[in-house]
């Protein structure tokens, strides 16, 4: 039995290696290489901004692309639990939304960067790397509000989302709070979008984003993403989205392809330059422990195509 479970073991190690790598072009970000800080950010920005964006109609299509579950459905962060499954699924063809009175009766495109935040900046409109198909009914619910932690719930959705009174921090008005499973994921999200549309950031107003290209969030903000971040790594899912996006739009997440990146631009080595190693093609090279690669990679595997 023992020789069964470290076979098993080993095929699926060798499926995510040969399934889900990250193909980073040679010299991608090499612009970045000894920067640090606002100064690195800017040098991401010039790597990866100006997307080439499909319009907005063409994003049920893509979506078949960047978000699809093993079974061919939609893979949605705010229906779905990594460890529990979800209570129901959509088709990417017959459950687009036109409207919705509860949960469960169709998805739809999520800005998670919320448009009443950008107003004006037009292909952030239709960027794949912040829009995700999620439940209509709880991408409602979830309206425009910023992302934070819940100490007071008004209303949870059933894989466990959240809206509620914000008490990370000294915010405390009314929030999103995403499950513990994806919270990094929109981490990372945040960063990529107020890195790519750095020269845009300033216009923006919201009590979490915007207002100046450097740092690009509120105080309160950029603390509780970067502790998401720390606690929730990156995922197959993202390297597998990552790549996918980029056959897309022809620009990449970084902080995925390189999750160091976000303490060099805002945390604890943000005044140490960022020597990037040559990525090799295995996902388990990325920075976090041999367990958490391993739980993360179970759950995912599960799930991917």
């Amino acid at each position: 039995m023992k020789n069964s479970v470290h076979s098993i073991v080993a095929v699926i190690f060798v499926t995510i290696n040969l399934t889900l790598s990250a193909q980073v072009p040679e010299g991608y970000y090499a612009h970045a290489r000894g920067k640090h800080g606002a100064v690195l950010k800017t040098a991401l920005f010039e790597i990866i901004r100006e997307p080439d964006v499909v319009s907005y109609s063409q994003l049920w299509k893509a979506f078949e692309k960047t978000d699809a579950l093993r079974n061919k459905k939609v893979w949605d962060m705010y229906s779905d639990h990594p460890e529990e499954g979800a209570t129901y699924h959509f088709d990417f063809r017959n459950n687009r939304c036109g409207s919705s009175r509860a949960e469960g009766d169709c998805f739809n495109r999520e800005h998670s960067l919320p448009r009443s935040w950008f107003k004006g900046t037009k292909l952030l409109e239709s960027d794949l790397f912040h829009l995700y198909p999620t439940d209509g009914y709880v991408n409602n619910r979830r309206s425009n509000l910023p992302f934070g932690e819940a100490g007071i719930t008004y209303w949870e959705s059933t894989n466990g989302s959240k809206v509620g009174q914000n008490t990370f921090g000294s915010y405390t008005k009314t929030i999103f709070e995403p499950i513990d499973e994806y919270k990094g994921d929109f981490a990372r999200t945040y960063f990529y979008v107020v890195t790519a549309y750095e020269d845009k950031v300033h216009q923006w107003r919201s009590d979490q984003i915007g207002g100046s290209s450097y740092p690009g969030f509120s105080d309160w903000s950029l603390i509780l993403l970067l502790k998401w971040h720390r606690e929730d790594p990156v995922s197959l899912k993202e390297v597998r989205r990552n790549e996918e996006v980029y056959k897309i739009q022809k620009n990449r997440n970084p902080f995925i392809d390189y999750p160091e990146l976000v303490e060099h631009v805002w945390g604890d080595t943000m005044t140490s330059q960022f020597q990037p190693e040559v990525l090799t093609d295995s996902f388990l090279e990325i920075e976090c422990s041999p367990f958490e690669r391993w739980l993360k990679g179970m759950s995912d595997l599960i799930k991917l195509r």
